[in-house]
């Protein structure tokens, strides 16, 4: 039954159907955290798990608690535990991102927090202010956790879970 309620979850996520997580005073929250495959089955047939045109990490990829608030001003507070990859050599490991960035997506509108330095558990806490405004409402809000490099932004490695 959990698998199939985090494999419903992950198809929510990537297909933007979530409804929106907002409280009545704006702030959006996530509780609990899916980690990222490379691939979804489409029909059967394996297809990138792109989810709002980001590309997953190269390796599959686990968290075991995440919590986030997004606040109407656009201050950001993110607390993650255990972001570790799940295949490979390297399994059980926080791998090679050495810093994540939050990128929460309302619709269309994509905007990133301040980036964290993940430790070797994989914990990571984020705090700081979404670079642009947050659109009221935000529709279908989405929260992406990424690999941050000098370049910016790079692939997702996990999806928050909107609290409804």
């Amino acid at each position: 039954m959990k698998k199939a309620f985090i494999s419903a979850a992950v198809g929510a996520l990537a297909s933007g159907l979530i409804l929106p997580a907002m409280a009545a005073d704006g702030r959006i929250e996530f509780h609990g955290g899916i980690g990222s495959t490379p691939f979804a089955s489409v029909s059967g047939v394996p297809a990138p798990n792109d989810v709002r045109g980001i590309a997953p990490g190269g390796r599959p990829w686990v968290i075991d608690k995440l919590r986030a608030a997004i606040r109407a001003d656009g201050s950001i507070s993110v607390k993650g535990e255990g972001l570790l990859l799940a295949g490979g050599n390297s399994i059980g490991l926080p791998g090679l991102p050495r810093q994540v960035v939050a990128t929460l997506f309302c619709g269309a509108t994509e905007l990133n927090s301040p980036a964290a330095d993940l430790d070797a558990d994989g914990n990571f806490a984020i705090r700081g202010t979404l670079q642009g405004a947050v659109p009221s409402p935000c529709v279908t809000p989405t929260l992406l956790i990424r690999n941050f490099t000098a370049n910016g932004p790079g692939p997702w490695f996990a999806g928050g879970i909107p609290e409804n």
